[in-house]
C-alpha cells in the first residue's frame, strides 16, 4: 500500500497520510482549515514497512483503507519536554 505523507503550515509536527492526491478535495473542511497548505514530505510503501516513527503502520494502513487517510498528531508536548 502506497501513499503520500503531507506536513500543514499551520499544525507543527501533524502529519497527513493519503492514499492519493485525491483524497485532498475530500478532506473535512475543519481539518483541512487547522492544517492550512499542505506540503508533501514524502512518499512511502506502507507494504515494505513494519514500522513507523511515531504511529503504529497497522493503525495508518486501516485509516488509509477506511477513510482515505490518517492525521499524524504530535505527542502532548508535556512527552516532549521529558526527552
Amino acid at each position: 500500500m502506497r501513499c503520500i505523507v503531507y506536513k500543514g503550515q499551520r499544525e507543527p509536527d501533524a502529519y497527513l497520510y493519503v492514499r492519493d492526491e485525491s483524497i485532498l478535495e475530500d478532506l473535512p473542511e475543519a481539518l483541512a482549515e487547522r492544517l492550512g497548505s499542505l506540503s508533501i514530505v514524502m512518499h512511502l510503501d506502507l507494504a515494505k514497512r513494519e514500522k513507523l516513527a511515531r504511529v503504529e503502520v497497522d493503525q495508518v494502513r486501516s485509516a488509509l483503507e477506511g477513510d482515505g487517510f490518517f492525521l499524524q498528531m504530535p505527542p502532548p508536548k508535556h512527552l516532549l519536554d521529558q526527552r
